[in-house]
C-alpha cells in the first residue's frame, strides 16, 4: 500500500482565533494547495480514501484534494490531531490493508505529527530529521504483511515548491 502524509496548506496565523482548531487556510493556502493538488493529478495519482486530521485548515486541505478529483471519499480521524499517536492508525491499517493492499491513501495533518509518523515507519522511532513543509508530501510504501514498523520504504519527499515550479 503507498500512503502519502500530507500537511496542511498556509493557514491563518496562530492566535488569530480563539481556538486553534478554527484556524482556516488562507488564501495563498488554498492557491498552492490547489496546484499541488492539480500536479499530483496530472501525474496520474488517485487515492481510494483519504484520512484527515478534524481541525479545519487539514480538512479543507483535503477538500482541495477531494475537489480537483484526487479521491472520492474524505474520513476525519482523530489521531491526526497534532499530537496523536500512531498505533490507533496502524490498527487500521492492518484492517484497510486486508481490503485492499494495493490501495493508495492519503493522511492529512500536521507538522511535525506526519514527519514522526513518517520516520517511526521508516525506521523505528523518532529522530526529528525531517521536517515536512506545508502543503509538502511524504510517500511510504507500507509491507503488505505484517506491523510496517521499520519496514517501510520512502519513495517520495517533496517540498510543494518542487511540485508547483
Amino acid at each position: 500500500m503507498q500512503v502519502y502524509l500530507i500537511r496542511h496548506g498556509i493557514a491563518a496565523e496562530r492566535r488569530t482565533y480563539a481556538d486553534d482548531e478554527q484556524r482556516p487556510l488562507i488564501d495563498k493556502g488554498r492557491d498552492k494547495t490547489t496546484k499541488v493538488a492539480n500536479r499530483m493529478l496530472a501525474n496520474g495519482l488517485k487515492f481510494d480514501l483519504i484520512l484527515s486530521s478534524p481541525l479545519v485548515r487539514a480538512y479543507q486541505t483535503a477538500e482541495i484534494l477531494q475537489q480537483v478529483g484526487l479521491a472520492k471519499t474524505i474520513k476525519t480521524f482523530e489521531p491526526l490531531k497534532p499530537g496523536g499517536e500512531i498505533e490507533p492508525w496502524l490498527q487500521w491499517l492492518q484492517t484497510c490493508q486486508l481490503k485492499n493492499p494495493q490501495g493508495k491513501l492519503a493522511l492529512v495533518g500536521h507538522q511535525p505529527d506526519l514527519s514522526n509518523w513518517a520516520e517511526i515507519l521508516l525506521g523505528g522511532s523518532v529522530k526529528n530529521q525531517m521536517v515536512l513543509k506545508k502543503a509538502g508530501v511524504i510517500g511510504i510504501e507500507i509491507p503488505q504483511i505484517g506491523i510496517p514498523i521499520a519496514r517501510s520504504t520512502l519513495f517520495l519527499l517533496t517540498s510543494p515548491k518542487w511540485l508547483i515550479t
